[in-house]
């Protein structure tokens, strides 16, 4: 029997990015007059700025086919909820997805929902791409913000199913299917899809893009949904025209204008690897060192082997 070693808990980090911006800046203007950097001034600094009216906390997503991100996401957020004022803090989401799989992304939405039902007031930013699952995922917030050129949109359920049945009947090989239930398996990879099949499949799509747009709608009612649900997608510009977005800006720019009156935070979340990770890490980076070592002492010695034998072969040497 295998033992497994569990995973380690993830470990939250906390950067004020304030203090960090203050740092640079500092860091800078040593540069500049040829003076020394020194942390107590910047604390000195730090205790002068007034106070600030609220907290945003800033959180990221990075989201991938299956919406991997969202084991950190659901942390952060639990987080932002237990320990913040939804009466007087807000949530910034710089968001990134080109969306994938419908309980992947339907389980991300849920969690950007545990925000709004908790009152806090969430802006999200889209720099590069937010269509389909991600979309879905934007339009729950208050307020969407997005760079110029980022995509937007793409609301609309899509399905690739290969099928190799012709050919395995051109090989003479059979493929059985046993199932108990009329509609257990619609299509499949090897059987021969039937039209009833096919009809059931499309109807379970028209059923994920009809829930899709109700969702939409029911957070973001300015849009004119059937207008935008056709599966297309939009740059930022006519993203705003469409009531896609609510303003043209760059993350970088939103955050620095929030840095003025208010204490930004970053929460990120990282999952410490367990041992055997390690252990497999650290095998890597040595197969990467010694690998190319040995394959190197094993063509010198080849070479001079392959030498020798041409120097026993010629009469003249």
């Amino acid at each position: 029997m295998l033992f497994q070693l569990p995973k380690l808990p993830a470990e939250i980090h906390i950067t004020h990015l304030n203090t960090r911006l203050n740092e640079q800046k500092k860091k800078l203007d040593a540069q500049k007059t040829g003076t020394k950097f020194s942390i107590g001034s910047l604390m000195k600094a730090a205790k002068g700025r007034k106070k600030a009216k609220e907290k945003i906390y800033v959180i990221d997503f990075k989201g991938d086919v299956q919406a991997s991100a969202v084991a950190n996401l659901r942390e952060e957020i639990t987080l932002i909820i237990a320990a913040a004022d939804a009466n007087k803090d807000k949530v910034v989401i710089r968001l990134e997805s080109p969306g994938g799989m419908v309980h992947g992304y339907g389980l991300a939405a849920a969690q950007i929902v545990r925000l709004r039902d908790a009152g806090f007031y969430v802006t999200i930013c889209v720099d590069k791409v937010a269509a389909s699952g991600g979309y879905m995922m934007a339009c729950i917030a208050n307020q969407i913000i997005s760079a110029p050129f980022a995509i937007l949109g793409s609301v609309g359920v899509v399905a690739q199913v290969p099928n190799f049945n012709r050919l395995l009947k051109e090989h003479n090989v059979d493929f059985e299917l046993y199932t108990a239930g009329q509609y257990k398996r619609t299509v499949t990879m090897f059987g021969e899809n039937t039209d009833e099949g096919k009809a059931k499949f499309e109807e379970e799509l028209q059923q994920t893009h009809q829930l899709f747009k109700h969702f939409v709608e029911k957070y973001r009612p300015q849009l004119n949904v059937e207008q935008i649900a056709t599966g297309e997608h939009w740059y930022g510009e006519d993203a705003v025209e469409l009531n896609l977005v609510d303003k043209i800006q760059t993350s970088d720019q939103v955050i620095l204008d929030l840095i003025h009156d208010n204490d930004v935070y970053l929460i990120s979340t990282r999952r410490k690897p367990t041992v055997g990770e390690k252990l497999g890490l650290q095998a890597a980076q040595i197969a990467d060192h010694v690998v190319p070592t040995v394959l190197d002492k094993l063509t010198q010695y080849a070479t001079k082997a392959n030498q020798s034998l041409i120097q026993l072969k010629d009469p003249k040497a």
